[in-house]
């Protein structure tokens, strides 16, 4: 059984606000608990008109006050732009508020720009430093010694798994190294999904925390009645790419009845190819695009993700994608043993 989670960056479409988009989220993570979807991760971005998940931390703490089974957690925390103690307590505090119920998957990005990046305080060097603060945030966690000079209140001793998040082989090969479940971005980063992959199955280490390889990866997914509204769907998420890429990103676009009349022939090009794994389509069609991807990947979690505007189409695609999961886990042939 491959089981299904949710990447949301809380979208703020056009002409709505942050407000909206936050009561957007619990309402999508409420539908994906009554579905059945495993997990409900959200991102840390800053400076970015079309997200609302900058305060990653405060927005768990509401989607896990607002459901009650689905784990709920960081997709993720970029680790460089905090220090660990602090990101210990916040997240041995949400584990406190919700036991057994929180994530916490970290990133070595900024999550933003340059400029941004100085207004966080962040130093230049600091993702150099990545797998030491890992390993510090692990202590924080393990360590209950009521002796030590510096403790996570709350934190320590507190179950809280940590995930390393890459969108290269970079944190692969940490995750590895420590024993840690992983997690890709193909949703964005395509190129290096295969080696990655390899390279954390490869080299991995049984740690206390995990005794064996566990990969998540991440996928676009537009799912509709028709193939036509699922592409028009996924317009608002094209064009986003696109407005990335030009320099002004912004509020997430209403959907377009035709791309092609937005983007150049090179932004056509360069969009396809940071997004070409997307299933967009009619039920058939998404189901046959998301077992070609879990052939490829062997992956042991499917994240469903992607940018929609229209938040009535994004209930409609997680109730679609759900059955499509369990259509998919129905002709799975038996696990052996």
């Amino acid at each position: 059984m491959i089981p299904f989670s949710i990447l949301d960056l809380s979208p703020i479409p056009v002409g709505a606000t942050a407000a909206d988009s936050l009561r957007h989220t619990l309402d999508y993570a409420r539908h994906a608990e009554a579905l059945d979807y495993r997990r409900f991760w959200l991102a840390e971005h800053h400076n970015m008109s079309g997200i609302a998940s900058a305060a990653t931390s405060v927005v768990i703490a509401h989607v896990a006050a607002g459901t009650r089974t689905i784990r709920v957690g960081a997709g993720g925390i970029m680790l460089p732009n905090h220090s660990p103690l602090v990101i210990a307590e916040q997240f041995g505090t949400l584990a406190s508020l919700h036991p057994g119920r929180i994530d916490l998957g970290l990133g070595r990005a900024p999550g933003s720009d340059q400029t941004t990046m100085r207004a966080l305080r962040r130093d230049a060097l600091s993702a150099e430093r990545f797998p030491q603060d890992v390993q510090e945030l692990q202590r924080y966690f393990a360590d209950d010694d009521p002796h030590r000079p510096v403790r996570a209140i709350p934190g320590a001793g507190l179950d809280v798994p940590l995930w390393l998040l890459g969108s290269s082989t970079y944190s692969a090969q940490l995750a590895a190294m420590l024993g840690l479940p992983f997690a890709f971005a193909a949703h964005f980063a395509p190129t290096q999904l295969q080696s990655a992959l390899a390279i954390y199955r490869g080299n991995f280490r049984p740690s206390a925390q995990l005794d064996q390889p566990y990969s998540i990866v991440a996928v676009n997914v537009f799912a509709a009645a028709t193939d036509d509204e699922a592409r028009r769907q996924f317009t608002s998420h094209q064009q986003a790419f696109v407005n990335l890429v030009r320099g002004a990103p912004g509020q997430i676009p209403l959907p377009i009845a035709n791309i092609d009349d937005y983007w150049s022939p090179a932004e056509r090009v360069h969009a396809e190819a940071m997004l070409s794994y997307s299933a967009v389509g009619s039920p058939d069609h998404v189901a046959a695009q998301l077992q070609r991807f879990l052939d490829l990947t062997e992956a042991d979690e499917l994240m469903v993700t992607g940018l929609f505007a229209d938040h009535a189409a994004r209930l409609e695609s997680l109730a679609l994608t759900a059955k499509i999961r369990d259509r998919i886990n129905a002709a799975a042939p038996p696990a052996a043993g």
